[in-house]
């Protein structure tokens, strides 16, 4: 006995276990050996070897205070808080002055007030408190395997699916039937749209505990997602886009934590809508899937092939902008460059416009626009307006000029179609008076008037 003791003295505590063990073999009914075996056992971090031992002791010698002392220890550590205060309240009876438990008292009701907090956020949804909460239990409880895996159920819905592994893993690795910890590895799974590998480690989790309640409701919901999202991708294949519409709503609702496979809905849904001409309503699902993530690609590129549909330009150009930087491929270079062309053509004046005509009109089209709209906005027929309405009829029989003096020059419209300024340098129209090409225009289809201003008159 004197060996054993000298060994656990000198910190030599797998020897000191060897000893205690051999000794419990010969004297089997001496609660000392075990209490000071579980000692042993303590300082090795073998927490449920000591429990056991200590509660040997008590079985055998239910005064033995230490036994009990050792038992509140264990069970704060491996966080079984409820036989922990259990066991206090025995001691108390036993003890009622002991001092000696006054740490594992302030230690026990530290756990109790973060486990409460913690079970509160649960309910609230409040996940990164859990996460916080946890921790501040693992304080004290380190090798709690439930805290821990509390903690990484709540790392998955904060979207945290590496930390979240890990501790699964870790704990897998000692224990690799762990139901709780492949139910993790499963919500990691299912939460990043890995459906089918999901689905297996459901199943795993069930077999070894076929009334895990989570799984059980988590296994249903993403089989019920999946069923549901497959429909609509079959309706869309069809080009029932309606139905494939209301399919992919329906999914949405099935479970609004899963964010990587709702992102996706949405985009289906964004998809669809531009199918159906329903371009506003394409751009709001795809705002909602890059809310739920902010780097979806496709979404990026589906937002602003609708905003150019919608000739919202500038809003096209910084989505194209952000996917060229998150893909610097030829493709995205090429639409951010057509995008940039609209928006700088956007900001012309549109000349097809003032004349009225198409982008594919072709010379005789332009003349007769141009004859139509010079003779409706020529000043001369308004003697009788206003001052500001005159200004208005000059201001548009200038623009018309402009416009025929573009479009009527090949070179000129072919730049102008092109995106390029027509500038001063390349011949521009802004300092012409739109007289001379009024009178140029129908002196060459036989009309007399006279060029001095404003005096040409209609018949």
């Amino acid at each position: 006995m004197q060996t054993a003791k000298e060994l656990y003295g000198g910190k030599q505590y797998k020897e000191a276990l060897k000893e205690y063990s051999e000794l419990i073999e010969l004297y089997p009914n001496t609660p000392q050996l075990y209490t000071n075996r579980a000692a042993c056992y303590m300082m090795l971090n073998k927490y449920p070897l000591a429990l056991k031992d200590a509660k040997k002791c008590i079985e055998l010698d239910p005064k033995v205070y230490k036994a009990y002392v050792r038992i509140i220890k264990c069970c704060l550590i491996l966080g079984d808080i409820v036989q922990a205060e259990t066991t206090l309240s025995k001691l108390l009876e036993i003890d009622p002055e002991n001092i000696g438990i006054t740490t594992e008292k302030k230690d026990l009701e530290y756990v109790k007030k973060f486990l409460k907090d913690a079970d509160a956020a649960y309910n609230a949804k409040d996940y990164r408190k859990v996460v916080y909460c946890m921790d501040r239990c693992c304080d004290v409880s380190n090798r709690c395997t439930r805290f821990k895996l509390t903690k990484a159920e709540c790392l998955v819905f904060l979207g945290r699916y590496q930390e979240a592994q890990e501790i699964a893993n870790d704990i897998l690795h000692l224990d690799k039937q762990n139901a709780d910890a492949i139910y993790v590895r499963a919500m990691c799974l299912y939460f990043q749209d890995n459906i089918d590998r999901a689905f297996a480690h459901f199943q795993q989790v069930l077999r070894l505990a076929p009334d895990h309640a989570k799984a059980l409701e988590i296994y249903k919901r993403a089989k019920n997602l999946k069923k549901k999202k497959e429909e609509g991708n079959a309706a869309y294949e069809m080009e029932q886009y309606l139905k494939a519409y209301q399919l992919y709503t329906e999914a949405l609702t099935i479970d609004p934590q899963n964010i990587v496979t709702n992102a996706k809905l949405h985009f289906n849904k964004a998809t669809v809508a531009a199918k159906l001409n329903r371009l506003n309503e394409s751009v709001t699902e795809c705002t909602e899937a890059l809310k739920l993530d902010e780097k979806y690609l496709k979404a990026l590129l589906r937002r602003a092939a609708s905003y150019m549909e919608l000739k919202e330009y500038e809003k096209a150009v910084r989505d194209l902008e952000k996917v060229y930087k998150m893909d610097k491929s030829s493709d995205n270079k090429r639409l951010l460059m057509e995008a940039k062309l609209a928006l700088k053509k956007s900001k012309r004046k549109d000349y097809y416009k003032i004349l009225g005509i198409d982008k594919n009109a072709s010379t005789d089209d332009i003349k007769k626009a141009y004859r139509k709209r010079a003779m409706v906005h020529h000043p001369d027929r308004h003697p009788n307006a206003t001052e500001g309405e005159k200004k208005e009829q000059e201001k548009k029989f200038k623009e018309v000029g402009e416009a025929y003096g573009i479009l009527s020059d090949p070179k000129k419209r072919s730049r102008y179609d092109s995106g390029h300024d027509i500038d001063d340098s390349e011949g521009g129209f802004q300092d012409i008076d739109p007289n001379v090409v009024f009178q140029t225009f129908f002196q060459h289809d036989g009309y007399q008037f006279r060029t001095d201003g404003y005096t040409f008159h209609f018949g």
